[in-house]
């Protein structure tokens, strides 16, 4: 035999050798992770953040860790990574990727995905309908397909909202003409009370009650009662009663009117909402200016802006838990232990002006890893917290006093 031809018949066999242990060895590795030798790449965590945000659409970025707990890489092209963003089972966001490689131990993955600003209107409905409370769900999945296993992540975090409560107040507010020959103030406000109506696509009502007392000889006609709503200076909407109301001398009248969010407005006050520039990040100002048109007994009627009864209520949310500092603000919180960090006195007054002392968020995170051989893994990790977005501050520094005849 030629020294050639020896030569290439020894090489090629070690070719040959070579390959066939590649071989084994990749039928090895494959045939580890089908047994669960190996174990499969899961999602340790998920943490998401807002980006840029425009008229149209909000940048959610993501970082995404995925956890390999074998030895050695893997990067199969059957391997994908899912995650979907939720709001009261209202989709926000979606991502994914196929094809990952991921390393030995925790690897992150960065993703941005565009929300649609459109998808505001209904959950802002579903925050509402549910008592100003939102369920932001994060589900994550890593999928091998080549194994025909997945391991899911799931977290939750509670947002609650108080938006007008504070409403709901038993302090006397008089209402001044500043009419010549007219004895202010007119009328008095004893009590406004506020509670949500039942919501449309198109508006979010606000069903309001004024208690109104005449404490003069002649009685008085309330011919209109108007209302003015921004939320950090966009027009939510505006309107005024239909109805006249008598308040007869020295008696009490309750004057009804429903104001309405314009559902069609949310998504613009969402970009103010995220604008850092406008209240802080996450950061809103509800405000309700209301007037009222009063007939007097010389039948004048007078336009009198009820400044007394402006309401404004601060909005805050921390949708993804970016741990925003609101050290310096006005809030409630209540810790995964039960406690309760409010702390806050009240006081009452009397017509004759004495007063008497009265003297969150919620994370939780599943983790399933699911196989199709019936061998599966749960682990889970609870930390709950819940947060209440309503950091306003009701006391514009008037005592409450009670008006009566």
């Amino acid at each position: 035999m030629a020294l050639n031809g020896v030569f290439a018949a020894l090489t090629g066999g070690k070719v040959r050798t070579a390959v066939v242990a590649l071989a084994v060895v990749a039928a090895a590795v494959g045939g580890a992770f089908a047994l669960g030798v190996f174990g499969v790449p899961s999602v340790a965590a998920v943490n998401n953040s807002f980006g840029d945000v425009t008229n149209e659409t909000t940048v959610v970025e993501t970082d995404l860790v995925v956890s390999n707990p074998n030895p050695i890489g893997v990067g199969l092209d059957g391997v994908t990574v899912n995650y979907t963003v939720s709001m009261n089972d209202v989709e926000m966001a979606t991502g994914g990727r196929e094809g990952v490689s991921v390393a030995s131990g925790n690897s992150s993955l960065a993703f941005e995905t565009e929300l649609a600003n459109d998808a505001i209107p209904p959950w802002w409905t579903s925050h509402v309908e549910n008592g100003e409370r939102t369920t932001v769900t994060i589900d994550a999945t890593v999928t091998a397909e080549l194994l025909g296993r997945s391991a899911n992540l799931t977290r939750t975090r509670e947002i609650e909202t108080d938006l007008i409560g504070a409403f709901t107040s038993d302090e006397t507010r008089p209402v001044n003409a500043d009419a010549p020959l007219v004895d202010d103030p007119v009328l008095y406000v004893n009590e406004t009370r506020g509670r949500w109506g039942t919501v449309s696509d198109a508006e979010t009502p606000i069903e309001m009650e004024f208690d109104v007392y005449n404490p003069n000889l002649e009685p008085y006609v309330v011919s209109e009662v108007g209302y003015d709503v921004t939320m950090n200076g966009v027009q939510m909407g505006s309107g005024s009663t239909e109805e006249a109301y008598l308040v007869p001398s020295y008696g009490t009248e309750t004057v009804e009117i429903t104001t309405a969010l314009r559902n069609e407005r949310l998504d613009e006050w969402w970009v103010t909402h995220l604008d850092e520039s406008v209240r802080g990040h996450q950061v809103s100002d509800l405000r309700i200016e209301f007037y009222a048109v009063i007939e007097l007994p010389s039948g004048e009627s007078v336009t009198v802006p009820l400044d007394s009864l402006t309401y404004e209520e601060t909005i805050e949310t921390d949708i993804f838990d970016e741990g925003l500092d609101r050290s310096d603000e006005t809030g409630n919180s209540t810790d995964s232990d039960g406690s309760d960090d409010e702390a806050g006195d009240g006081s009452t007054a009397t017509a004759d002006g004495s007063t008497a002392d009265d003297g969150g968020s919620d994370d939780t995170t599943t983790s399933d890893e699911g196989t199709t051989d019936s061998n599966t893994s749960n682990s889970g990790s609870d930390d709950s917290n819940t947060s209440d977005g309503d950091s306003g501050d009701g006391d514009d520094g008037l005592l409450p006093l009670t008006v009566s005849p």
